[in-house]
This record gives structure tokens, sequence and C-alpha cells, in this order.
């Protein structure tokens, strides 16, 4: 690997001790400097170019993007932007591996424009907070080293392809393995034939190491993987409403080899779902329609299992709420992907590619990067909010919306809180009385049937039936045209 940019990018004269720092860090580390130069926009001669066509075309050029972020926002342009912003945009564009290092404990007396900028990051990518110019350094070498780690640029093993400690091939279960090859040879011509010897399948599978088990192999196909990996499970709860409750209603754990969990959690979720069932005019069969699409609840979940951060202690975490669906796994997207981009068509990356080849051979998974684009597409046909994908700390969330009616949505139609307070409670059944509504706001009569008639209006509920029997529907889908489907 030649010598690579690392763009410095802050508020220069409020940071200008960090950048000083962090430059003589990097040149005068006997590793990182190996692979690494300092760019300080500061260090440049004097030129006849732009100074912002100067620092984008350096952003353009990096290996990775450094943001060190302060109290200051700086300069701003003619459309409100700072050089320190145009600089994060760049880089997010480009693809470019983000390092992103915030100064100080909280937010409470940071530029307003310099919290929204930590905000957008923020749900991107994972941040790190530093005190001192030292803790900063020390950050910096271990983000770097991983860099570099995760690039083969220097030596580590990915943690799925290292031996699975105290483990041997008795701990693998035979009648999985013979399972996987009879799908694998159907759903993808595997060319092992049936009744291949499990370690031989292995071998094929690049999943043991000196005869020894990978944790891939573990999690595969292990007789009892979470003795040996506690963390790696599926944790599914189904809420009433839209938040949290403890205790949860419904609360189950799933164990198990990664095929197994990937099939529960979603039976788990679809088990929740309200779904309406057709005639059996065009087949034997009744159709089956569910509030979201199965094939879109499978994706999110696979995901989640196959590309999870396994050395993290967390398990993967799937939340049904009355309104939504979250599935939560450990981990950050690869520094080459951002939410934004699992929304176009995108390289598929693998954080896991030994369990993710497995699960693609029995036709889990895909591997063109053509899953969210999957399930954009069939939330989109089902009259549904777009999934919402976000980086939330160390872990990668997606949203998928069971009806039209999101926070979004909500904002655009201008409804009050009083309305956004009764509609919560109403999600959890689907329908609202006068009465309720009185109840649940605290309020009159009058005011309640007036702000009832006004949801009616703007299409969020229908009424039905009249006088003392009278109640309003939760509309749960907006079609295309711009009617409402019940």
């Amino acid at each position: 690997m030649p010598t690579s940019s690392l763009f410095i990018s802050s508020v220069q004269k409020e940071l200008a001790e960090e950048r000083r720092a962090v430059k003589a860090f990097v040149e005068g580390d006997p590793l990182l400097r190996r692979y690494f130069t300092a760019f300080l926009f500061e260090d440049l001669p004097a030129s006849d170019r732009r100074a912002d066509d100067v620092y984008l075309d350096e952003v353009n050029r990096c290996a990775v993007y450094l943001g060190l972020f302060g109290q200051q926002y700086g300069f701003e342009d003619t459309a409100g932007v700072s050089p320190t912003e145009r600089e994060f945009d760049r880089a997010t564009a480009r693809g470019k591996p983000r390092l992103i290092f915030v100064k100080g404990a909280d937010d409470k007396d940071r530029h307003s424009k310099m919290q929204a900028l930590i905000r957008k990051a923020g749900a991107q990518l994972i941040r790190r907070r530093f005190g001192s110019t030292d803790e900063l350094i020390r950050l910096l070498q271990d983000s770097l080293v991983e860099y570099l780690v995760g690039r083969g640029v220097i030596s580590g093993t990915v943690i799925e392809q290292r031996p699975c400690v105290d483990s041997a091939l008795d701990d693998i279960d035979p009648d999985r393995v013979a399972r996987f090859v009879s799908r694998a040879r159907l759903e993808r011509q595997f060319p092992l034939p049936e009744r291949t010897p499990a370690p031989d399948v292995l071998t094929h599978l690049n999943l043991l190491v000196a005869a020894q088990p990978s944790l891939a192999a573990i999690l595969l196909f292990g007789r009892d993987p979470q003795r040996f990996i506690p963390a790696a499970e599926l944790r599914c709860m189904h809420f009433h409403g839209t938040e949290i409750q403890r205790p949860a209603p419904s609360y189950q754990i799933f164990k198990g080899n990664l095929f197994e969990q990937a099939d529960q959690g979603a039976d788990f979720v679809l088990s929740k779902l309200d779904r309406a069932v057709g005639t059996r005019e065009l087949g034997p069969q009744a159709p089956v329609t569910y509030e979201i699409p199965p094939d879109v609840v499978r994706e999110a979940i696979v995901n989640a299992v196959a590309h999870r951060d396994y050395a993290s202690p967390a398990a993967v975490q799937v939340s049904v709420f009355s309104d939504r669906v979250e599935i939560w796994n450990p981990g950050e997207l690869p520094v080459e992907l951002t939410p934004a981009r699992l929304r176009e068509p995108h390289a598929s990356i693998a954080r896991n590619a030994r369990i993710c080849e497995a699960m693609f051979l029995a036709r889990y998974i895909e591997k063109f990067g053509t899953g969210t684009i999957m399930m954009i597409r069939e939330c989109s046909e089902s009259d549904l909010p777009e999934p919402e994908f976000e980086q939330r700390g160390a872990e990668f969330v997606v949203t998928l919306w069971r009806d039209w009616l999101t926070p979004g949505a909500l904002d655009a139609l201008g409804v009050n809180e009083r309305q956004r307070q009764a509609l919560l409670a109403a999600k959890s059944k689907g329908t609202l009385t006068n009465a309720e509504y009185q109840r649940v706001t605290s309020t009159s009569r009058p005011t309640a049937k007036r702000d009832l008639e006004d949801l009616v209006s703007k299409g969020v509920l229908l009424r039905k039936g009249a006088g003392r029997g009278a109640y309003y529907q939760l509309t749960r889908k907006r079609l295309r045209n711009g009617s409402i489907g019940s």
C-alpha cells in the first residue's frame, strides 16, 4: 500500500493545536508514517486557485477523511455552509472512510450548525468524543490501525475466520451440514454431492483452521453455538404501543445456528403483523397479504444476522411496535457505505464473508448489493413508506413502517400535539372514539370533535357509523393516487 493522504478537516483557528498534533503524530509514528501523510490546508503555499477548490480536490484524492468537530462552525459561504461541512459532504459522496472525533463531553454550548453537523455524522457512522489532545491521539491511533487491518494491509484475521477456542469437529452437527448441502445443491448447484462428510464440506467452505472449526463454522453448523458465542442470539420483543415498555408483553430469545435464528425471527415478526386472507379463486390455497411484505421482513433480519459484529457482546434485537418494526444489530456499516448509499445501487461488501457465502449458497441472501433496493421497492409497491437505514452509535438500525403515518408524514400534514397523542393511542387497535380522544388528551368534547374532523379532512382517519355509535378508523395506507385505504 503506497503512502496515502489523511485529510484533516476542522475549524483551523479553534483546533490549531489538535491539527498540528495529529500531523506530528501520524508522520512520526513508525507504523503509520509508512502508510499515511497528513494534509493540512494551512501548509499549502500561496497559489492562484480558489481555496474551496483546493480543499475539495484534496478530499477527492485522500485515502481517509478525519473530521475534528469543536464548538465553532466556522466561516460560512453564501449558502451558509462551512468548509468543514463541505469537506464532510464531499468525503461522504466519494465513499471515503470517515473518522469523526468530537471535542467535549456535551453539546450545550456548541454552535447550532455544528450540532446539526454532528447529528448528521452520527446518523451515518460512529463518532468518538475526546477531551484532551493526548486522548484524541490514542483514539486516532486505534482507528487508523483498525483501518489498515480491515484492508489486509497489516496482519489481522477477521473474527469469523479465527478458530473457535475450545471447539472441535464433534461440536459440528453433521445433520445440519447435510441439510445445508441438500439445499445448496437445489438452490445454487453446489458441487459437493449429498452424504459428503461434514469435515470435507467445511474444508470446501473454508470453515476449518488447522482442522479446528472456525467461529463461522460454529455459528452456521454448531450443535450449540451459544456455548462458545453467548451473544450470538436473536432477541425479539412485541410492544402494543409505539415505545419500549417493561416488561415486554411478548419476549422471545432465539438461539441455535444462524439459519434457524433468521427463520424464527422472521416468523416471530410475521405472527405479530396484521394479515388479510384472500379467496381461492386463482388456486387451491387462499393468498395471505401481510402489512409488511414478508420478503422485506426476512431480508432485514437475515442482513442483521449475517452482517453483525460478532466481536460485540450485544445481540441482534428485533422490536415490533404498533406502528413499525425495528431491527438492531451490533456493528457499523463498512466505511465504503453510508445509509444514503444503501438506497441506490451499491457494491456488496460483507463484514463476514464466510458466513455470507454459506447463506448465499442456501439462498438466504444474494451477493449483489440488491437487498436494500428490493426492500425499498416492495414497500413502495405495498403503499408503505420506504424503510429507514440508520447508524445509531455502535448499532445499525433498520426501521420498517407498518403504515404511512410516520412522524415525517404527520409533520407534513400539520398534525397538532393533541392529535399526535391520540393517534399514538389509536395505533394499537386502529380505531378511536370521541370519548377516547377526550380521555387521552384531557380536552372537551367540542375540541375533540373539531380535532377528529380535522384528521378526517387530512385523510388520517375515516369516520364510521353515526350518532352514539360513531367512531373513527385509522387509515393504514395512503394510495399512490392520493386516495386513502383502510
